[in-house]
């Protein structure tokens, strides 16, 4: 008969460790996004032509 309780152990660390491995890397994903420098935005003009279109 198979050790159930033994495959149910281990399924269950070794899904602990990949959620661990997921929160770090989130975790790095996220320390990135804030420390980056903020990104300028340039509002570009519109175009006479797109302006008489939507009138």
């Amino acid at each position: 008969m198979p050790n159930y309780k033994k495959r149910t152990s281990m399924m269950m660390r070794e899904t602990e460790k990949a959620i661990d491995i997921l929160i770090a890397a989130q975790c790095q994903c996220e320390e990135l996004y804030i420390s980056a420098p903020e990104t300028e935005i340039t509002v570009l003009p519109v175009k006479d032509e797109e302006q008489g279109e939507h009138s």
